[in-house]
């Protein structure tokens, strides 16, 4: 997603629970991630390129970083752990087709409003169908370019990341899917993290 949409994720999904310094310090190293240096050698940040075993790998990683921090008092590096896990996170909706998937069970139907979207559906998620944007450079690259992005998209395969992303309103309806299954998992993510720690480190945690 974009990084306007990585603030606006984090900031829903959160702000009653942590104090605006720990979201703000989250939220920096979240969109860090999209730096120029984190988008090449780097699918396990973003869930491209199907690797998904590599990705959540990563995600189990930060949120071990988290916690092993946290028990060292380490609060800064434990905010900034669990920043960049959740934007790995709400990149999966919006650079895979899970969003799809679980619209095409309607088959037609009327569809529920995005607030209703299942973000952990396990059928989906170990589905065989469920496949993440690949990136092809240089024409992904392109892509990014706005006034010729129409010309670049002919040049682009259809699993490219450039055709299946929902990383933007513009993309269409499903972006505000992807939106709403974002913020469900970041506050799921917040609760499984927080799971079996104690009173202090949560507080500690959250700013207060």
């Amino acid at each position: 997603m974009l990084t306007e949409y990585h603030i606006e994720i984090m900031f829903e999904a959160l702000s009653d629970s942590l104090s605006p310094r720990a979201l703000g310090t989250m939220t920096k190293a979240n969109i860090n991630q999209d730096r120029l240096a984190g988008q090449f050698g780097h699918d396990e940040f973003h869930f491209d390129n199907n690797a998904f075993a590599k990705t959540y790998a990563y995600i189990e990683e930060q949120r071990a970083l988290t916690i092993a921090a946290l028990q060292t008092q380490n609060v800064v590096s434990a905010w900034q752990a669990f920043g960049r896990m959740t934007h790995t996170e709400q990149d999966f909706y919006a650079h895979s087709n899970y969003v799809t998937l679980w619209l095409e069970r309607f088959n037609g139907a009327a569809l529920p409003s995005p607030d209703d979207i299942d973000p952990l559906d396990l059928d989906l998620i170990h589905s065989p169908d469920l496949r993440s944007g690949r990136t092809y450079n240089p024409f992904e690259l392109l892509y990014f370019v706005r006034r010729i992005r129409p010309r670049v998209l002919r040049f682009l395969p259809r699993d490219s990341h450039a055709w299946m992303n929902l990383d933007a309103p513009e993309q269409g309806y499903k972006f505000d899917y992807a939106m709403r299954a974002a913020i469900k998992r970041t506050r799921i993510e917040y609760q499984k993290t927080m799971a079996g720690l104690s009173r202090e480190l949560i507080a500690l945690f959250a700013g207060t």
